[in-house]
């Protein structure tokens, strides 16, 4: 077959055509002007490095993408348009609204497009170190201690230079210290004013660091904190609670919940229950301590030095109050459950309503009576049966319902004696005498008399005395303490098993 007949063909370049070869030329072709010329025409007819393809994209018209160095141009300033956006996204996020911010300025990658319109992409000055509107600080002094020649020397004490220095050292102050644009102002700050402004915010710093830990973690006024809520929580998810209702009560010492009762296995729970929770400090009820810690049962088990241990042991306390009262059959909350500081008790009351205080009963003239001889009954017997000083028994703290009379709030009660346990029952016979009273009740004894009708203690007084009284209580609370601690044996003759649980301390202590 013949060869020469067959054309060649030559292959097609994915790159599109290719162009013909350049002819070859002479050496004095080369080094002619003409031709310099025309190579130099080529070579501009290509954006440089420095402004890749901007004008194109600027431009509406569609750029020529047969050369794949505008292509890789273009995608290079895409991505980095992307990245510049991203960063300062990033930048935006990682400062906040902190006083202090972090520039990326040295990260981005800057193009002729910054000159845009947009508002997306104009340089915010806040986020910059060429900040033209920002004050100069002062400088620093060299380490030789001054600056300049002969009689213009400035040494670092000088007035201006550390008053000015001290503007600055503001910048240092916490966050949310507003210290203003004092070196914009050229502000100068005295050494004596600039300690005490740092002294202060000090102060500040740590007095809101304590209350910010203080209400994290103790229990406000029909608030609870995040611990106790937990304990709530639990006793609802045991199947203690069905649920939980509201506030119902508040107290110097303690803030009340109504509940609807569940099931426990060791007894039953009434329907409607209360629960205690006991405020982990002691703003309201500063006095508290005295009422414990000299009580013979816990004497030994309290620790001042552990707020939250004595807010257990203040619920224990009732809890027990409550079981040797009970056992007297005197009227009161029957305890359901005790859990750390909340204590679980029976409601008294009718559909979740509360029985009204004896303070807001709305009684009649015999219902009055009643109620004063019920009152008089249950204070010889919490004295002399239950072993017991109720130590703040008022109109207050006494119910009226189903037509009696009954106790709450024993949390502060002590034993007669407690080295002023006679005194705290003193003071609740004038408050029982002074209302029923006032009341109209006319069997109502005077505080003298009710005193030695609860104690059998039979203290006379001349002319109703009140200091010579007070002095011979005191007298004998002084002779039982004596007595108590010579021998360990207590004056007065009464029971003291509450047939309550025995006291422990709790694990989780």
């Amino acid at each position: 077959m013949d060869q020469t007949g067959v054309s060649t063909e030559t292959p097609k370049s994915p790159w599109g055509s290719v162009a013909p070869a350049a002819p070859s030329c002479s050496l004095a072709d080369v080094m002619s002007e003409q031709l310099a010329r025309q190579l130099d025409e080529e070579n501009n007819a290509f954006p440089t490095l420095t402004d890749p393809g901007a004008d194109l994209l600027l431009s509406g018209e569609d750029p020529d993408t047969t050369s794949d160095l505008m292509l890789a141009q273009m995608l290079q300033m895409q991505y980095d348009r992307e990245f510049d956006t991203q960063l300062r996204l990033e930048e935006r996020k990682f400062n906040g609204d902190s006083k202090v911010s972090i520039s990326f300025e040295n990260y981005r990658m800057v193009h002729p497009y910054e000159d845009s319109d947009s508002s997306e992409d104009e340089v915010d000055w806040q986020d910059t170190r060429d900040d033209p509107y920002r004050a100069e600080k002062p400088q620093t002094t060299p380490r030789k201690g001054f600056t300049g020649k002969g009689k213009n020397i400035t040494t670092k004490h000088d007035e201006v230079m550390c008053g000015r220095k001290n503007t600055a050292r503001m910048d240092n102050f916490a966050p949310e210290v507003h210290v203003g644009d004092g070196l914009g102002m050229d502000l100068k700050l005295s050494n004596q004013v600039f300690n005490s402004l740092k002294r202060h915010c000090q102060s500040e710093q740590r007095r809101s660091a304590r209350l910010h830990d203080k209400k994290e973690h103790s229990t406000a006024e029909q608030a609870v904190d995040p611990r106790t809520r937990l304990l709530m929580y639990k006793m609802v998810n045991a199947g203690v609670l069905d649920n939980i209702n509201g506030c119902i009560s508040t107290g110097k010492e303690s803030v009340v919940f109504h509940a609807d009762g569940g099931s426990l296995e060791e007894q039953p729970v009434p329907d409607e229950v209360v629960l205690k929770v006991f405020k982990t400090t002691l703003n309201e009820f500063k006095n508290r301590d005295r009422y414990i810690k000299d009580d013979y049962r816990f004497k030994e088990r309290f620790s001042k030095l552990n707020p939250r241990k004595v807010i257990r042991l203040w619920a224990e306390k009732e809890m027990h109050n409550l079981s040797r009262m009970k056992k007297a059959e005197i009227p009161c909350p029957d305890v359901v459950l005790l859990k750390k500081h909340i204590l679980v008790m029976s409601f008294i009351g009718t559909d979740h309503v509360p029985a009204p205080k004896l303070k807001d009963a709305m009684l009649g003239s015999d219902d009055m009576r009643s109620a004063y001889c019920q009152v008089l009954h249950m204070m010889q017997q919490l004295y002399q049966q239950c072993n017991l000083v109720h130590a703040d028994l008022s109109e207050y703290n006494m119910l009226w319902h189903d037509s009696k009379v009954w106790l709450i709030d024993v949390s502060q009660s002590v034993e007669p004696t407690h080295p002023h346990g006679l005194e705290f029952l003193f003071r609740d016979c004038r408050n029982v005498s002074t209302f029923f009273q006032k009341r109209g009740v006319s069997e109502a004894m005077n505080v003298y008399d009710l005193f030695n009708a609860v104690t059998g203690l039979n203290i006379t007084v001349c002319e109703e005395d009140e200091a010579a009284f007070i002095a011979q209580i005191v007298a004998l609370e002084k002779r039982n303490e004596d007595h108590v601690q010579r021998r360990g044996k207590k004056t007065f003759p009464v029971a003291t098993d509450d047939g309550g649980p025995p006291l422990k301390p709790d694990a989780d202590d």
